[in-house]
């Protein structure tokens, strides 16, 4: 049906579950970090203004991809990247023409996706709560990976711990570089935010297991002296 000339008629809206979860899971993230980590930050640094309290700005996925492969190595790392992140990759091209590395100019070498904002809060959500704890034999991130301007930089060697990657479907092991871009201006407020924000640190793990033995000692000094 058509409405009154001069006025569009309404769309209806189309159900997305997915886009329900993952704004439930930024907001989530987003109200931690407001009503939990802020006013920690803000008393344990003493920053005068709130704005001087370090956040993420964006996290930076980037897959490589080696040149001796065949063509499509680059399309389904691509592909991979798209259903983990929820955005369309950049292909990524070699600068320079290396003989030794059999490297042409212009020749695909990779691909990455950017996240910011909604798509960074969400990514980063699934990607402690369900991504990390799906690795084997995980221990803990070490929080020595910082670059000295409170960026922070992790390695995945198998891009199977995202439940969005169906085993049956893979052609081949892609692990890929993630890159948390904050605005801490040192690695130390860098490592307090990312700590409070969840991000599950070897450190904080160790510190937890010790704190278990020695409640175990004490409940068996107890038991004894009784």
């Amino acid at each position: 049906m058509h409405g009154p000339p001069g006025v569009e008629p309404r769309r209806r809206s189309r159900h997305d579950p997915k886009s329900e979860i993952r704004s439930e899971m930024k907001a989530r993230l987003y109200e931690r970090y407001v009503k939990e980590v802020v006013p920690v930050l803000k008393e344990k640094r003493k920053y005068a203004n709130i704005h001087e309290v370090p956040r993420m700005e964006k996290i930076v996925v980037n897959m490589g991809v080696s040149a001796s492969l065949e063509k499509s190595a680059v399309d389904d790392a691509a592909k991979d990247l798209a259903l983990i992140t929820g955005r369309k990759a950049t292909i990524s091209k070699s600068r320079h023409d290396i003989a030794n590395f059999k490297l042409r100019e212009g020749l695909p070498i990779g691909c990455r996706v950017t996240l910011r904002r909604d798509a960074m809060y969400e990514f980063f959500d699934r990607l402690i709560a369900t991504a990390l704890p799906r690795i084997r034999d995980f221990r803990g991130l070490s929080p020595r990976s910082f670059d000295g301007r409170g960026n922070y930089s992790l390695g995945v060697g198998d891009q199977t711990i995202f439940p969005e990657i169906e085993l049956d479907k893979i052609k081949r092991q892609q692990g890929m570089d993630i890159t948390i871009v904050t605005s801490a201006r040192t690695n130390e407020e860098a490592l307090d935010l990312l700590k409070l924000m969840g991000m599950p640190f070897a450190e904080a793990k160790q510190t937890e297991a010790k704190q278990a033995k020695a409640t175990q000692v004490e409940q068996k000094e107890v038991k004894q002296s009784n």
